[in-house]
């Protein structure tokens, strides 16, 4: 891939909505299959929820395991906007292997993630037991404390740290995994032109880190049968801003 070819489109500010009008088209048009992935983001939540009230001990493996496995169960929902795009026959089948396509670079990235939700656990746990007074792991304790007023120090720099955290998962992964389905790049081709994408258009992918903040995280926390669909939306829509980011390879 030639240099050229690399470098990013620059976007509109308040693209977001953009994205959303396209992905929703874009399960309208793949006639809705990523619902499919939509459930099985929805069973892990209940099962990492599960684990947690009654096996807290586990959760970190289980998440770690979400995490994991989150990449895969995206290249199911790229591949199907894939398929669509190039007037492939949507073949639900064929998305659920579409990693192996480059299942070396794709297993790394998923790895790297699956690292950095470890190390950010670990920073909060140690950050709990520094600022909180607590009767860890309770979750309605632990969640109390968090938002409790004395404990204004530790949301605050628990908020912070958690936001260079998000921030560094965000640049690489913009449109890494996309590209990796989609051209055969290696990791850390896809991280580099991930990286430059947010640096070409620090406005709008921030408007968009909000946009699945609110629409991940709102499903997380009021209704989570709602992944269902939420999760193939944002999914559908990120291969929008893959595409709308970075031109063909020439």
């Amino acid at each position: 891939m030639t240099t050229t070819a690399m470098q990013p489109h620059p976007l509109p500010t308040f693209t977001a909505l953009r994205f959303l009008s396209e992905g929703w088209e874009e399960m309208r048009q793949t006639g809705f299959k990523g619902v499919l992935y939509g459930v099985l983001f929805v069973l892990m939540g209940y099962a990492i929820q599960f684990v947690y009230q009654h096996l807290w001990q586990m959760t970190m493996g289980l998440t770690a395991g979400f995490f994991l496995l989150g990449p895969f169960l995206c290249c199911g929902i790229y591949d199907l906007s894939r398929q669509r795009e190039r007037g492939f026959l949507l073949n639900v089948s064929s998305s659920t292997m579409s990693w192996m396509r480059n299942w070396k670079s794709i297993a790394f990235f998923a790895a790297i993630l699956t690292f950095f939700m470890i190390v950010w656990a670990r920073v909060s746990v140690v950050l709990f037991a520094l600022f909180g007074t607590h009767n860890y792991p309770d979750m309605k304790d632990m969640i109390s404390q968090i938002v409790a007023l004395q404990n204004i120090e530790f949301l605050l720099v628990w908020t912070g740290v958690g936001f260079v955290f998000a921030s560094l998962v965000f640049a690489i992964s913009v449109v890494s995994v996309p590209m990796m389905l989609d051209r055969g790049s290696d990791t850390m081709e896809a991280i580099g032109a991930s990286a430059k994408a947010l640096a070409a258009n620090p406005g709008a992918m921030l408007i968009w880190a909000i946009t699945i903040v609110v629409v991940i995280g709102g499903s997380l926390a009021l209704f989570l049968p709602a992944l269902a669909i939420t999760a193939p939306l944002i999914g559908h829509a990120t291969w929008r801003v893959y595409k709308n980011l970075l031109p063909p390879p020439r």
